[in-house]
């Protein structure tokens, strides 16, 4: 239904926690970012509910159900009393949050081993003030593209908007080094041909159109779909 990222973020709940969302950065698929945002909104929800399986349902389906489930059950503030007015997802959502966090403390008493986590890269990050194209880094550093949108999740096109603001670029160590020691060269490499839109189109791909453009009404009639008026327009 439209969340997304490590943390499953409704676009409106990722704004109202500070995340930028737009056609370039999406910083739900921030790692930092995002879990920062999910702890800040957890204790909000506990101290609202102060019950962790009202907050984990209201994590789910939004604080706005759970507070009509609550009404709706006269009152009760207990997870399984309200548990009948709640979303059939939201029903399920809790008990598989206790299932998993059961198995967690004793997956040994059921003979399930847990798998081996390959070392991560040694990462570090930087600032980039510039706009940026996840290929000038890539042919410049000799780093495959997979690795630095693995490693940056958030930019949805693989530009990093820099122009607009400073964005956070992470790389493992050695990578980063290297990029500052040519930072130079890696903004000039085939700036002209991998950047040439973002040129035309400057911040406002980012920020949005500005305050007061024009804008268009069209009645919807049959046969019209949203593909077809994309086009029209």
């Amino acid at each position: 239904v439209g969340a997304s990222g490590l943390w499953q973020f409704m676009a409106a709940t990722g704004k109202m926690y500070d995340l930028e969302i737009n056609s370039l950065v999406d910083e739900r698929f921030d790692p930092h970012k995002s879990t920062e945002a999910a702890i800040q909104y957890l204790k909000d929800l506990y101290s609202k509910y102060g019950d962790w399986n009202l907050v984990i349902a209201a994590y789910n389906c939004g604080p706005g159900r759970v507070d009509k489930a609550i009404s709706r059950s006269g009152g009760q503030t207990d997870y399984w009393a309200i548990y009948p007015y709640l979303p059939k997802e939201t029903r399920g959502y809790v008990p598989i949050f206790i299932a998993a966090t059961y198995i967690m403390n004793y997956f040994q008493e059921h003979n399930i081993v847990p798998d081996e986590c390959p070392k991560p890269a040694s990462m570090d990050s930087m600032v980039v003030n510039k706009t940026l194209h996840f290929r000038q880094i890539s042919d410049m550093l000799n780093v495959p593209i997979e690795d630095i949108r693995k490693f940056n999740p958030q930019f949805k096109t693989d530009v990093i908007p820099g122009d607009y603001k400073g964005y956070t670029l992470n790389l493992p160590i050695d990578n980063l080094t290297a990029f500052i020691k040519n930072e130079d060269a890696i903004y000039a490499y085939k700036r002209d041909e991998l950047l040439s839109h973002r040129k035309i189109a400057g911040a406002n791909v980012v920020g949005g159109a500005p305050l007061g453009s024009t804008t268009l009404t069209h009645r919807v009639k049959r046969g019209d779909t949203l593909a077809k008026l994309a086009s029209q327009y």
